[in-house]
Formats: structure tokens, C-alpha cells, sequence
């Protein structure tokens, strides 16, 4: 919105005008507001949450200092939604389908959040909202999102060196299985996010270092000239996702503010997978999805150990001796 201001600024005649047609600036700007937005109305919500006499159930697993979380209040997550928002919002070219992407990709994993969140804390369901609902909710904006980079022409991607004509079938064959491996990362991330959200500022403190990275990703990604020095893919368009990405850890750093230790406030599955959902996507539009695993390390063997204790306890539950836990929780 601010880009399209500095056009009528410059007709105006208004100095500094043309910073704000600069790709680092309005980063800074995105950084800046998404911190004190974080910061200024997360008190807010936090109130509002308290006042609803929102609380986070806690299980009896005997551990020192369970019990003082008992009331802190869940739903944080819509602090990091709206953080990222409107500094995207603001600062960001809304024509960009990279940022739409990214500002679709917020509304919808949050949605599916705060879906999940209502039904644990309002219609006293601890469960939430079933596995199955979640999957087939994310595995169908994975598909959406795999569809719509092959059929955008907005999205093209430039190999620097040479471009190979191959035939048609081994194209379609090639963006089938991108499709599909898109749709696994997506679920599989936002999932490995919203697992390891568990102590004091874990998946916010641990999101931050990865937006940083990925910022760094979309900016050399961008620019022909560092894109062909470090042998990447040049990506057009993709400078408006350090605007993006920038409001990301913007948000994230704000939100910890909060959530360190002792916690006022939980993100609970609005903001876990609102986070995951983001990283995911943000990796694949930027071509960097095979460095997840190292990006993601934690988040992956978080998820990864949930699969084995779940997969080995159901293998042992009905045999002699009853169930076995791998791992003591």
C-alpha cells in the first residue's frame, strides 16, 4: 500500500519520496512496525483472553512448575497473524503473487488454528479438531499451491547458466511430482511446528533464525547478479518476500516478548501452525525446500520422534506386557 503511495509522493514532489520504492527500506519499516504491533497490542489481546477466562488445561505429568500454567491463556497466535498482516499489508506490493501467496497462506493455516484452538478451550473438547479434518485441510492448500505456481505465469524461474528445452510429458510428469512433494512439505512443517510448541518460547525462539535465513534467500534469489555469482536460481519478483519475511521475524521477536519464560501468553495451534505453514510455503516459492530438514532441524526431529513414539506404542499396545514408550514422554 505504502509502495503505491511514494508514486503519488513523487508527483507530489514530496523528498524521500523514492525510499520507499526500495526493497530494504520497506523491510526495515516491515520489521520495526510488526515488533511494536507485537508488542504494543499483544498486551491487548492477552487482556481480552483474560477476561474470557481463557486458560490453558494442563495434564497432571508431575512436572516442577506445570501447575503455574495452568490459566495462561492459549490463542496467542492471533498476535503473530496480525503482526505480519498489516506490516505486509502496509508495505508490501499487493500485485506480487508471491506475496499473495504468503498473505493467503497466513489467513488459512491461521484459520485452521484458531478452528482447532475454539473447539479445545470453547467447546471444552481437548482433542480439538480432528487429525484427519487438519491433513485433508492442509494436503488441499498444498495441492492449491502446487497448482498455482505451475499455472501462474508470474511464477517462472530462471536457471542462470542454460535453459533445457525437454519435451512436454517429462514437464507435466516433473510439476506432478513437484505438486505433490509441495503438498507433503507443507503438511508435514506446519504439523513438525505446531508439535514442537510446547515450552516457553520454543517455536517462536526457534521460527526467528529461520525467517532471517530465508529473508537472506529471497533477497540474493532476486537480484540476477548474486543469483548468478552463487550459482541459484534467479527468481523475479521474489524481492517482495524480504518485505514478507522481514514482518515475520518482526512478529515472531514481539511475540517472544511474551511467551519467554514464565509465558503470559501460549500461540497455541493459531500461531504453531500459522508459523509452520509460513516456513513451508516461504521455502518453497524461494526453491530452498530440500534445505528444510537443516533449516527445520529442530522442528523435523520433534515431528519425527512424535511418528516413532505414536507408531511403536500402537505396534505394543496389545501385545503381552502392554504398551512401550521409546521415549519417557
Amino acid at each position: 500500500m505504502i509502495y503505491y503511495l511514494a508514486d503519488l509522493m513523487q508527483d507530489w514532489q514530496l523528498s524521500g519520496a523514492r525510499l520507499l520504492h526500495y526493497v530494504s527500506f520497506r523491510a526495515v519499516l516491515a520489521f520495526v512496525f510488526s515488533l511494536l504491533i507485537a508488542t504494543l497490542v499483544g498486551s491487548k489481546i492477552i487482556d481480552k483472553l483474560r477476561q474470557k477466562q481463557i486458560g490453558e488445561t494442563i495434564r497432571e505429568l508431575g512436572l516442577e512448575g506445570e501447575q503455574s500454567k495452568k490459566n495462561t491463556p492459549p490463542m496467542g497466535g492471533i498476535i503473530i497473524i496480525i503482526s505480519i498482516l498489516i506490516p505486509a499489508l502496509l508495505f508490501a506490493r499487493l500485485d506480487n503473487i508471491y506475496i499473495i501467496l504468503m498473505l493467503i497462506t497466513t489467513v488459512m493455516m491461521g484459520l485452521l488454528g484458531f478452528i482447532d484452538d475454539y473447539i479445545k478451550v470453547f467447546k471444552h473438547n481437548k482433542k480439538g479438531l480432528s487429525g484427519k479434518y487438519k491433513l485433508v485441510w492442509q494436503a488441499l492448500f498444498g495441492l492449491v499451491l502446487g497448482l498455482v505456481l505451475y499455472l501462474s505465469p508470474e511464477t517462472s524461474i530462471r536457471e542462470n547458466r542454460e535453459v533445457r528445452h525437454e519435451g512436454k510429458i517429462k514437464e507435466v510428469v516433473g510439476w506432478i511430482l513437484f505438486i505433490v512433494v509441495a503438498t507433503l512439505i507443507v503438511t508435514f512443517i506446519s504439523n513438525c511446528v505446531n508439535l514442537t510448541d510446547g515450552l516457553d518460547g520454543l517455536a517462536a525462539g526457534s521460527s526467528a533464525p529461520v525467517g532471517v535465513v530465508l529473508l537472506i534467500f529471497a533477497y540474493v534469489s532476486s537480484h540476477i547478479n548474486m543469483a548468478s555469482y552463487l550459482n541459484i536460481m534467479y527468481i523475479p519478483g521474489a524481492e517482495e518476500l524480504v518485505i514478507f519475511a522481514a514482518a515475520f521475524v518482526g512478529a515472531t521477536i514481539g511475540f517472544l516478548w511474551y511467551n519467554a519464560n514464565p509465558a503470559q501468553v501460549f500461540m497455541g495451534d493459531t500461531g504453531s501452525l500459522t508459523l509452520g505453514g509460513i516456513i513451508a510455503v516461504f521455502a518453497i516459492l524461494v526453491r530452498k525446500e530440500l534445505l528444510l530438514p537443516i533449516l527445520c532441524g529442530l522442528f523435523v526431529v520433534e515431528g519425527l520422534s512424535v511418528m516413532i513414539q505414536t507408531a511403536y506404542y500402537k505396534h505394543t499396545k496389545h501385545k503381552a506386557g502392554g504398551p512401550v514408550r521409546i521415549f519417557r514422554m
